[in-house]
């Protein structure tokens, strides 16, 4: 018996479906597919949260300070003569913020090496680069999906049949999220 489908794929082709078929779950939240692929994606999928859920809380928060320039009400920098030089002008500003401990950031890795960069577009700005940001999809599976999990032992993830395609009658699927 085989380990995994093969879907008719090539090696890499596959791996490049399953990722972008794993990130659009996190993502969104349910993503509609055949079958087979579904059962492939929930593995990865399942893996992944479940990792998420084993090191949510591993971390320690840390006071750091920074010089940060000081901005006027259009954005720009302040500046200042000094010795008869324009210098920026500096204010130091204390941040508290995580810091992963050596287990949690290894899942960081290797939940990034299975989900592919996402990048968010305003509905005003569409089709340019400006205004856009990108996802953090490993920090949203830390924040938002793990502590929904924290108390299942598996089975984060529902396969729902919605009947056959019409081109060629492959079994079509919700896979959601539970």
């Amino acid at each position: 018996m085989a380990k995994y489908r093969k879907l008719g794929r090539t090696s890499s082709q596959r791996k490049a479906l399953l990722k972008n078929q794993v990130t659009a779950l996190i993502y969104n939240g349910k993503i509609v597919t055949t079958e087979a692929k579904a059962k492939e994606v929930k593995k990865i999928a399942e893996g992944l949260i479940a990792l998420a859920v084993k090191e949510k809380e591993n971390f320690e928060t840390v006071t750091v300070s920074a010089k940060v320039p000081v901005k006027d009400k259009d954005g720009k920098r302040v500046k200042e003569v000094v010795d008869g030089k324009k210098v920026t002008k500096f204010e130091t500003i204390e941040k508290e913020i995580k810091k992963d401990m050596p287990s949690r950031l290894h899942a960081r890795r290797q939940m990034m090496k299975v989900l592919c960069p996402v990048v968010e577009v305003p509905e005003k700005a569409a089709g340019k680069k400006r205004n856009t940001k990108e996802v953090d999809l490993v920090a949203k599976l830390f924040d938002e999906i793990a502590p929904k999990y924290v108390d299942r032992k598996g089975g984060y993830t529902r396969i729902v049949k919605i009947g056959l395609r019409k081109g060629d009658a492959a079994m079509e699927v919700i896979l959601e999220l539970v």
